[in-house]
């Protein structure tokens, strides 16, 4: 057991007075990082507890949802206005996890959960350059069925693990955030990073900046959306492949398509290729699977993964069309 000090914020302004301390990391529900700390991924020297700060979700003037950093993902997956105006987000928090995970995991910390890569989690046995940068890349000649097929580098195929981060990315949510008294807002797709030369910063937040909410935009579209997800076995497991869409039709046309997948990348793939072949365009399984094509004419997949581009059409189709019917219950 590495040593570290623990500290429970009052505030905002105390947390992020505590966050700005050399070796601190903070603490939401602890779904994801006890877990790194379990494995020595991670050793903070200082651990700042923010899962009592802004946990309430409220209505903005603008007529979307700003929700509280601390919130639990059971209380956002069951949240009424959620499951009306936003039903692919509440879809994609169940889809997640284990209810007993859901009870305790925040928002804040879904969005900044870490990859579920084996060799990142090897600590004794593998190389990663998201855990130590510089050191190679084993799962690149390992087993890959869970890695990514867009937008890896040589330095990292690892795939974002977020059910949630899915739906969000769709959504256009915006992230909030706060440090030494100055606050500003991120584009939920700008949030994350691809890894590039550089995989261990999986996000383009700064050192002690505190996500305080995430707030969704008011979509019309969003209340007809849903989130599928495609995993190994039906229990709690990681996505192979998720679809988190939203579909608005004009007659047999698209009047407006939202796609983002899951599973596919280092980060939530926002899928614009998708969306702007479909924008106008009927809705067939061909005009589907042609725009799937594009989205995935740049993949690279490994050599366990080959089946995701082909997965990722077939679910995209599945899902399109249960939404054109009404069938997404």
């Amino acid at each position: 057991m590495t040593p570290f000090s623990y500290a429970r914020a009052g505030d905002v302004a105390e947390a992020v007075r505590m966050g700005n301390a050399p070796g601190a990391a903070y603490l939401g529900g602890g779904t994801n990082l006890v877990d790194l700390l379990r494995e020595t991924v991670a050793q903070p020297e200082r651990l700042v507890d923010v899962s009592a700060l802004s946990d309430a979700i409220t209505e903005t003037e603008g007529g979307g949802l700003l929700i509280g950093a601390g919130v639990r993902n059971t209380a956002l997956a069951a949240h009424p206005a959620v499951r009306d105006r936003y039903p692919m987000l509440s879809r994609a928090i169940l889809a997640g996890a284990s209810a007993q995970i859901r009870n305790m995991a925040t928002v804040g910390g879904n969005v900044m959960q870490r990859t579920r890569c084996t060799y990142f989690y090897d600590t004794d046995g593998s190389r990663c350059n998201k855990r130590a940068p510089g050191s190679g890349c084993d799962a690149r000649g390992g087993f890959t069925r869970i890695h990514a097929v867009l937008g890896a580098s040589e330095a990292c195929v690892a795939t974002h693990p977020s059910d949630m981060c899915v739906a969000l990315a769709a959504l256009d949510a915006v992230v909030h955030v706060e440090r030494d008294g100055a606050t500003r807002t991120v584009a939920f797709g700008d949030f994350h990073r691809l890894p590039g030369e550089r995989p261990d910063l999986d996000t383009v937040l700064e050192p002690g900046e505190l996500i305080t909410a995430v707030e969704l935009p008011a979509l019309p579209i969003a209340a007809q959306s849903t989130y599928r997800k495609v995993r190994d076995r039906a229990s709690y497991a990681f996505a192979l492949i998720s679809v988190a869409a939203a579909l608005e039709m004009d007659g047999e046309r698209v009047a407006d398509v939202r796609v983002a997948f899951g599973g596919v990348a280092h980060k939530p793939w926002r899928a614009t290729q998708i969306e702007e072949a479909l924008r106008g365009a009927v809705l067939t399984d061909d005009a589907i699977q042609e725009a799937a094509g594009r989205e995935f004419a740049g993949a690279q997949p490994l050599r366990d993964n080959a089946f995701k581009p082909a997965l990722a059409t077939r679910t995209l189709v599945a899902v399109l069309n249960a939404l054109k019917t009404g069938e997404t219950a």
